[in-house]
Formats: structure tokens, C-alpha cells, sequence
């Protein structure tokens, strides 16, 4: 066992503050990974604050994780002591059910093992996150990062951000020659252009902001659209192949199905609180048109996706904060007051606990 520093929130509506708490020793094919850097996302402020359900207490969120490996197991063969890894959404999986045979842990058909506030899969203790100073995680969940170390800051949301939208750009075959809608300019939306531009499609970005148009064409869109706009909308009406719609808040989605090509899919990423209204079923028969969801992506797609955004120079828009910043973060979260995504410079932990 081993010392952890940490910032966990107590219950659901005090802040976040220091803790500590004793992580196991690397058993045979763990890895011990000292936190450099970490993501904030929303499901983080979601989870901390009982939103999504009910939260096991003390929560230690963080699932965007960059590290150095500091120990490794003896049966450990993919890394070494000093490798620049990195941790997502899940630490483990049951590993024996059909998805996860796969590849696809993320459907896990017994339940993946999250990396904070899941159970864990053999002792079902509640597992504890990257606001933290260092994890312990199977070899099998730690992926390889090849981007530059100046940049390690900025890898740390493609742990979420980057796979919640690249899976799906991939299983709908997203490429040179189609037209993409990305429904969103926030941290999906912003990584969800940067990908498919990268993937060579003609990306089309929907705001209801017209103040994000220079920043989305900055990002890789070629078009910015207006969304509350009839007239726009209606311009590009059966001409989509495929839109993924980030947006996290509850929305009439028969306009953005009315663009969509006979055959074309939009698939949703965002989580609202409450739901969507139900689409209306014309929009989708008289076109064959599908809506579809999609989750995170496998351990094998994160680590394509860790590769091709290295190979492609991708990395998310962030501001680095200090770990005392969080509480401050959350509630700026909730205003929008982000481009795109916080990150936690990790170094600064130790500051904020011994304050």
C-alpha cells in the first residue's frame, strides 16, 4: 500500500478538498503511474455532485490521466519505468464477456470498471480517480502516448474528449468526400471538428452562437451554421452523411435529422439532464435515415486514436489550472466559461494540500 494525495469531495454538495487515502502496491501486471496532468470534465462535476445518481463518498473524480510510469509489476510486458503513458475512462473490464473479446470494454456486458466511483471488479471497492497524485492500473488499461512532452498537458482530454468523438467518426466510416455535421463547439464538439477535418471530410459546425464562427473555422470547419436560423438550416437540408451531435443539453432534434441524406445517421455523444424530445418518426422512415448513440471507444481505438492524433499533430484547446483551482473550475464549467477543457497541472497537489 501506498500514500495518496488527493482532492475528493465528501458528499454532494460540500467542495472538493484534500485527502488521502492508500492505493495497493503494483500487483504482477499492474502499473504505477505518477500524475502529471489531468482532465477536467463534466462528468466529474456530474458525478461529484451526486447528478447522475447517487456518488459513493469520497469521490475523487479524474478520468483524463497523463503520467510517467513509476513501477511496474513483474509480469508487466508493454512499459517500463519512466514511459509516458496515459489512463481514461475505464480501468478494467470482466474481460471474458462477448464485447469485451472484441475489444469493445466499453460495452462491457458485466459492467466496466470506471476509473472513479465504480466498483472494481474482483474486490467491488469503490475506485478512486486522477485528482490524485499517482494510480495503480492493469497493463491492459494503460495506453502508450507518443506526443511530445509539451504537449502532455493538452493529451490529457483525448483520454475522454478525444475517443468520446473519434469512436464514432470511425464506426460510421467518417472520410474524404462526405460532409460532416458537428452539432456543438464545446470540448466534444471542438475535438469532434479537429478529427474529422483531420479525417479528411468537409465538417459543417452548428452553433446557436455566432461568436464561435472564427474560432470553428480556426479548428478545422469549413462552413459555420447558424442553428436557430431557418433559413440556413433549411440550405442544407438532405445533404448530410453522417452529424455527431455533442450537445449536452436537452434540444428539438428533428431539425438536425431533416439535413441528414437518405441513409445518413446522426449519433448522439452528449448526456442531457433531461431528455430530447422524441423525434418525429417521418423524419427518419421517408429517408432511411438512423439515430444512434455512441459511448467512449475500446482500449485498442483509444490508443488508434492516442496514434493518429500524434501522427496528425491533434490535441485539445485547454487551460491549465492549479489543483486549488477546481472548485472555481466547476462552476465555471457550468457558465461555459472554458475553451475547451481544464487541465490540472498535477505538481501543483502537493501546494494545495500542505495549504
Amino acid at each position: 500500500m501506498t500514500l495518496t494525495h488527493a482532492y475528493a469531495a465528501q458528499s454532494a454538495t460540500t467542495p472538493l478538498a484534500p485527502f488521502s487515502f492508500e492505493r495497493r502496491a503494483p500487483l504482477q501486471r499492474d502499473v504505477a503511474i505518477d500524475i502529471l496532468h489531468c482532465g477536467v470534465c463534466h462528468s466529474d462535476l456530474h458525478t461529484a455532485r451526486s447528478e447522475w445518481g447517487p456518488a459513493k463518498y469520497p469521490c475523487v473524480p479524474g478520468h483524463e490521466i497523463v503520467g510517467r510510469v513509476r513501477a511496474i509489476g513483474n509480469g508487466v510486458s508493454k512499459f517500463k519505468v519512466g514511459d509516458i503513458v496515459g489512463v481514461g475512462c475505464m480501468v478494467d473490464s470482466c474481460q471474458h464477456c462477448a464485447s469485451c473479446a472484441e475489444g469493445l470494454e466499453q460495452y462491457c456486458e458485466n459492467g466496466f470498471t470506471g476509473t472513479y466511483d465504480s466498483a472494481e471488479q474482483i474486490s467491488r471497492e469503490n475506485t478512486l480517480g486522477g485528482y490524485s497524485d499517482h494510480i495503480v492500473v492493469h497493463e491492459k488499461f494503460v495506453l502508450r502516448i507518443s506526443h511530445a512532452e509539451s504537449d502532455l498537458a493538452a493529451v490529457a482530454p483525448l483520454l475522454c474528449a478525444g475517443i468520446t468523438t473519434y469512436s464514432p467518426l470511425r464506426q460510421w466510416q467518417v472520410g474524404p468526400g462526405q460532409k460532416v455535421g458537428i452539432v456543438g463547439l464545446g470540448g466534444l464538439g471542438h475535438m469532434g471538428v479537429k478529427l474529422a477535418a483531420a479525417m479528411g471530410a468537409q465538417v459543417v459546425l452548428f452553433t446557436t452562437s455566432p461568436g464561435k464562427t472564427a474560432d470553428a473555422l480556426r479548428l478545422g470547419a469549413k462552413e459555420v451554421v447558424v442553428s436557430k436560423d431557418p433559413a440556413q438550416m433549411a440550405a442544407h437540408a438532405n445533404s448530410f452523411d453522417f452529424i455527431l451531435n455533442t450537445v449536452a443539453v436537452s434540444h428539438d432534434l428533428d431539425p438536425f435529422i431533416a439535413l441528414l441524406k437518405r441513409d445518413g445517421t446522426m449519433t448522439l455523444v452528449g448526456a442531457p439532464a433531461t431528455p430530447h424530445k422524441s423525434p418525429n418518426v417521418f423524419g427518419l422512415i421517408l429517408k432511411r435515415r438512423r439515430l444512434a448513440g455512441s459511448l467512449i471507444g475500446g482500449i485498442a481505438e483509444t490508443q488508434e486514436m492516442l496514434d493518429f492524433c500524434a501522427q496528425h499533430g491533434i490535441v485539445s484547446d485547454i487551460e491549465v489550472i492549479a489543483m486549488e483551482q477546481i472548485n472555481e473550475a466547476y462552476e465555471r464549467m457550468l457558465r461555459s466559461d472554458v475553451k475547451y477543457r481544464f487541465v490540472v497541472d498535477m505538481s501543483t497537489l502537493g501546494q494545495a494540500v500542505a495549504a
